[in-house]
């Protein structure tokens, strides 16, 4: 793990978080940080720059969902490999999430609404043992 060539600015207008989500995806897009390194611990990155954890956590999180990283539980964040990011890769990612059984986020929006109908049928079907009692 190479030492990172990332500042904070406080004076400036965006947060520590989008600065340091920018300056880290900067050096990933143009190979200074290559695919497979590990970054820097939370707790590292973040007491060299001078910021709180969740200031770092937040950027890892936002790297993450941009797949510019992975997560690989207590061992740390790695830098994802190959073409993260392009439509090819997300046809892949697509195929196989339907391949595990996976919902779409079409599928997963529809299954949040009916979370409502279910407490409500839970709550009358509650109300009706209740009467009988």
């Amino acid at each position: 793990m190479s030492k990172l060539k990332v500042r904070v600015n406080r004076s400036r207008p965006e947060s520590m978080t989008r600065q340091i989500t920018d300056q880290l995806a900067g050096l990933i897009n143009t190979g200074i940080l290559a695919a497979g390194e590990m970054l820097p611990s939370e707790r590292t990155l973040a007491e060299s720059l001078g910021v709180a954890r969740n200031v770092v956590r937040r950027s890892y999180d936002y790297l993450a969902s941009s797949a510019l990283i992975a997560g690989e539980g207590r061992r740390g964040r790695r830098v994802r490999g190959g073409t993260s990011g392009t439509a090819s890769s997300r046809k892949k990612s697509a195929a196989t999430s339907r391949a595990s059984g996976k919902k779409s986020s079409a599928s997963a929006k529809k299954g949040a609404s009916g979370k409502g109908s279910k407490k409500a049928a839970k709550k009358t079907s509650k109300a009706g043992g209740r009467k009988g009692r």
